[in-house]
């Protein structure tokens, strides 16, 4: 796959989330967002779920799992997609044959 698979995946999910996002929680997961909520003084465990969306990107990110999985799946790491293009293309060496 490459940095366009990976563009249009981003896209067909970003579309697909569209609109309401509704799931099933076990009763572990419940208690511990209704403990977060009380805790935290949040308005909503809407506004909790959103925080832990975001901390756990960001620690997907910040450890390197993002882009272990990117890589796997992909052959692109985090920061080409945001640039949107390669390494390779960044730097040329896919413009020249290699000896």
């Amino acid at each position: 796959m490459s940095l366009d698979d990976l563009t249009a995946d981003v896209e067909a999910t970003y579309a697909d989330l569209e609109g309401d996002l509704s799931i099933d929680l076990d009763d572990e997961t419940r208690r511990e967002l209704t403990m977060l909520q009380a805790a935290l003084d949040a308005d909503s465990s809407e506004e909790i779920v959103k925080r832990a969306i975001h901390l756990f990107f960001q620690s997907t990110v910040e450890t390197g799992r993002l882009d272990f999985h990117l890589r796997s799946t992909y052959d692109v790491t985090y920061d080409e997609y945001l640039s949107g293009m390669t390494y390779d293309e960044m730097t040329g060496a896919d413009q020249f044959p290699q000896p």
